[in-house]
């Protein structure tokens, strides 16, 4: 597919950048401010507890979130029509880094006791914990639709409160209590042990549940002072779970596994993740740490670690035009019928070298597997490691089969492959790779811009990379003229740029990528009453692609706060000196319907609103009515309707003791009486035998001496 003469589309990876061109003045949704959820709520006059916490009147403020306030593993819930389109495709995908990285899952309601309800309120804002009341409330307002902010309020819903209110927290942080508005210096107060469950997790400075070092401050001065001045602009994320959020919430909800994640591997061990050669192929995948033709070091770790960082790599400098190499994962199990598979290439032998990638799937009928060629990589650029994602769609249990293939020409090495991911989500649509983007951010001098992408409908368009402010990176997605325009609607209805700066560590789960999401609402228009989503050529400006050719780019939408470039600096997000920006473009005009809702259930009364549990017993459901759970220890218990009787393993012991006393008394007892009345009866019988012979020896002697007279 083509855009004008001689401008060819890329579809997958593309690394080359157009700088500083002229382009409309972009539309900035946060309006050049980079507010988090607290200044959103602050600005609404909202007086929320803790900023974004709904108490309800049953709820005291240190109330303990136990069993009974947990959700089942998958949460029903509503996406009410109130939501704007933006939101709830962003709710979606947070959804998606639930399931990725918890063994949390979310459905449609479909007339459960108790869901969530998400609707657009007045700010961000959750309660904590299943409330048991039926329809339960979370706001995701204006300005709430970042993904990290969806994840944080949901946690919220899910049991967590703030980070900060650990009963720890003056360890590690200080409040700046001069600094904090008057009034809101409860908002800051702390949880004892007794109050508060840190799950034996220790404080996170990086959590997406921690205050900013702005959070309620009366002036500039920061109101959170961090003991380690190093995580002074760390606290405050909202880019997605840090690894002890995770840690406590797979702790709280028992979570032994991920529902969506599959495999991650990156060599490190010598068992390479339970891979294996195949038998019928030519040469093996060999794991190394470096190669002499290159790659120089692994991917994972840049070659910073000493001894580690190793790869698989098929030397096709030592075989025939041709051969291969096959390396297949271990066996996998899908649930959901649709994968995707990323891992990082590097090419270092011919440029015609080849990496086929196939799905060995196991069904009755064929025991052994059936061999499915999923997709060929050719064209491998060489002398860099290259990211790569093929979707795939299985839904037998089956292997990944990496598949190296010898390329005609010369070759001083060969492919090797590392960091492999696969899990049960979708791939992104396009990949924009950004080279020495150090030197670009180091000097900012403009605006670098992606190259041209279709979307799944047929959509030109662009992303835009804003340098020019001194401490932030700004991000647009442009519409611009393209092949398909005559076919299709306009203005452009409904579809929802999603915008990821890749974190590049080792494991799709410990990744804290930075996500912005847009969508094109056909009915926006700007000041001079066009709609802001119509046709490129009729409401864009001309710009050049490097051959010279003209097109027309529409203004950009987006944010100038997408990331600092301190945070852009942190973990992994350039790595090799290369950044990696993945796309999604996607129709969401199926949200604009009205979630088909079930007949609601008769309205819920919270069966242990009147039942109090003695001894620290918690009041649970147990098929709508109120059960004490009561608590006990290795030797001891409490028991009854209200655990009101305690019981111990001395206590056992002594009423067993005491039992068995008892019935042994009773058995000798009973045993003494048993003998006692076997004697009186045989005495009685004996006694009764001795008269009757003593009458007859009478009657006997009678006789005779009457046969004598």
């Amino acid at each position: 597919m083509s855009w004008y003469p001689n401008v060819s589309l890329c579809m997958s990876v593309c690394v080359y950048v157009f700088l500083s061109q002229p382009t409309p003045e972009s539309f900035d949704v946060d309006g050049g401010i980079d507010q988090d959820i607290f200044d959103i709520n602050e600005d609404l006059g909202l007086d929320l507890f803790e900023g974004d916490i709904k108490l309800d009147g049953a709820q005291e403020r240190n109330s303990i979130i136990g069993e009974k306030y947990r959700w089942p593993h998958t949460i029903p819930y509503v996406l009410e029509d109130s939501l704007e389109m933006n939101a709830k495709g962003a709710i979606l995908n947070a959804f998606e880094r639930y399931r990725l990285k918890t063994c949390i899952d979310f459905k449609p309601w479909a007339g459960e006791a108790n869901y969530i309800a998400v609707f657009k309120g007045s700010g961000c804002w959750s309660s904590v914990g299943n409330r048991h009341v039926g329809r339960q409330e979370l706001s995701i307002g204006a300005n709430c639709d970042r993904i990290a902010t969806i994840q944080h309020e949901f946690l919220h819903a899910l049991g967590f409160w703030h980070e900060q209110s650990r009963s720890d927290r003056d360890d590690y942080v200080n409040i700046m209590w001069d600094r904090i508005q008057s009034g809101r210096e409860h908002n800051f107060n702390t949880y004892n042990d007794q109050e508060s469950d840190s799950l034996n997790v220790p404080y996170d400075y990086t959590s997406v549940m921690h205050y900013s070092k702005t959070a309620f401050q009366n002036g500039t001065e920061p109101t959170i002072v961090t003991r380690i001045p190093d995580f002074m602009d760390v606290i405050g994320q909202r880019m997605d779970f840090s690894d002890s959020d995770l840690l406590k919430l797979n702790r709280l909800y028992n979570c032994s596994s991920s529902f969506s994640f599959m495999d991650s591997c990156n060599f490190e061990l010598e068992n390479v993740c339970g891979m294996i050669q195949s038998s019928g192929d030519h040469a093996d995948w060999q794991r190394v740490s470096q190669v002499p033709g290159g790659p120089q070091n692994d991917h994972s770790n840049m070659g910073q670690c000493k001894d580690s960082g190793f790869f698989m790599h098929f030397d096709s400098s030592s075989v025939n035009v041709g051969a291969t190499a096959q390396l297949e994962s271990r066996t996998l199990y899908p649930k959901r019928g649709f994968q995707c598979l990323e891992f990082y290439l590097y090419n270092s032998g011919s440029q015609n070298d080849q990496l086929a990638i196939y799905v060995r799937e196991y069904s009755a009928g064929h025991v052994n597997g059936t061999l499915t060629l999923v997709k060929e990589i050719k064209e491998i650029p060489t002398g860099s490691w290259q990211l790569y994602y093929v979707p795939l769609n299985v839904t037998n249990k089956f292997r990944v089969v990496f598949g190296g293939i010898r390329g005609s020409g010369s070759s001083l090495g060969g492919l090797s492959i590392d960091d492999i991911n696969l899990s049960e989500t979708r791939c992104p649509h396009h990949i924009w790779h950004i080279k020495n983007f150090t030197q670009l951010i180091d000097k900012p001098n403009g605006s670098i811009y992606s190259p041209p992408f279709y979307s799944s409908k047929g959509y030109a368009f662009q992303v835009h990379l804003n340098l020019n402010h001194l401490t932030n990176v700004g991000i647009y997605f442009h519409l611009i003229s393209g092949a398909n325009d005559d076919q299709l609607q306009w203005p452009c209805p409904w579809q929802q740029a999603t915008m990821t700066l890749l974190d590049q560590n080792p494991d799709i789960r410990q990744r804290m990528s930075n996500q912005r999401s847009v969508t094109t609402d056909p009915f926006m228009t700007t000041d001079d009453g066009s709609y802001f989503w119509d046709r490129p050529s009729k409401v864009g400006e001309v710009a050049n692609f490097p051959n010279g050719t003209q097109f027309r780019r529409s203004q950009g939408y987006g944010t100038s706060a997408f990331i600092t470039y301190q945070r852009l600096r942190s973990r992994d997000f350039i790595k090799g000196n290369d950044a990696y920006l993945l796309v999604t473009v996607e129709d969401i005009s199926h949200l604009n319907s009205t979630q088909t809702e079930p007949i609601p259930p008769p309205a819920i009364k919270d069966a242990c609103k009147n039942v109090t549990c003695e001894n620290d017993g918690i009041c649970t459901l147990h098929n709508d009515q109120a059960q004490c759970r009561c608590p006990s220890g290795p030797d001891w218990w409490y028991m009854g309707e209200r655990c009101e009787t305690r019981g111990s393993t001395r206590d056992t012991i002594i009423i067993a003791t005491s039992s068995t006393v008892a019935v042994f008394a009773l058995m000798l007892i009973v045993t003494l009486v048993s003998v006692y009345c076997t004697k009186k009866k045989y005495r009685e019988k004996l006694s009764s035998n001795t008269a009757a012979m003593n009458l007859e020896n009478i009657e006997v002697f009678s006789v005779r001496c009457g046969h004598g007279g």
